[in-house]
């Protein structure tokens, strides 16, 4: 198998399972012609968050890590008519496509984005009383996973889903002695998943059109 195939069998999946859709085809043009990083979730994996957002019946829904919105667009659809989705980004050009991106879906009364780094903003949503989420994604910079860990946890009740992408980064995650900051932020990460006995949790590897990586997947078992 070869990243080729793989390509392949990614599109096989979606032209099956994810029928075209021009607000998030749009989003994907507008990202990329802002020059946004080409890092989006794929279109099946938008798909996947999206069944696992309704499969917990999700009425709030926090994303850490917006970039586009390619990813808010699918997880907000996923909530009820009284749902709501905070997103946090950084970056203040990747926040403005993806609030035109948001807008353009018709989801601007039900998406709130935060401009900001994310641990500014999640220390704020906590002074604020906001939360618990049902389901918290998270698709940031890896180095500081752990962290943000830590505030999922807090902003988490019992049976809330927390998933973060990019945990294989490649198969690089299973060397310990990496000098990537990324890798090392992402085994981090996973060492404080497994050891958490308020969580009981998994890593689910994937191959396709975004390459070798894997999603962890976290259901909250116990009050954080």
């Amino acid at each position: 198998m070869n990243q080729d195939k793989w390509t392949a069998v990614d599109r096989y999946i979606t032209d099956l399972f994810v029928p075209r859709d021009p607000a998030l085809e749009a989003a994907l043009a507008a990202s990329d012609a802002a020059g946004l990083p080409q890092i989006n979730v794929a279109p099946n994996q938008g798909k996947l968050l999206q069944l696992l957002a309704q499969a917990c019946g999700a009425r709030s829904i926090l994303e850490i890590g917006t970039l586009g919105g390619y990813s808010t667009i699918w997880l907000a659809r996923a909530l009820p008519a009284d749902g709501r989705l905070i997103t946090l980004e950084a970056e203040p050009k990747h926040a403005e496509v993806a609030q035109a991106n948001i807008a353009r879906a018709g989801l601007s009364g039900v998406v709130e984005l935060r401009l900001g780094p994310a641990l500014t903003t999640l220390s704020q949503l906590a002074a604020e009383g906001r939360g618990p989420f049902d389901f918290i994604f998270i698709d940031a910079d890896k180095p500081s996973y752990p962290d943000y860990f830590a505030w999922a946890l807090k902003l988490s009740r019992r049976g809330s889903l927390i998933i973060a992408d990019n945990v294989v980064r490649m198969g690089a995650v299973a060397d310990a002695a990496s000098d990537d900051d990324r890798v090392q932020g992402a085994r981090r990460f996973n060492e404080l998943l497994a050891a958490e006995p308020r969580v009981s949790a998994t890593i689910i590897q994937t191959v396709g059109g975004k390459g070798y990586d894997g999603f962890a997947m976290a259901l909250v078992i116990a009050e954080p």
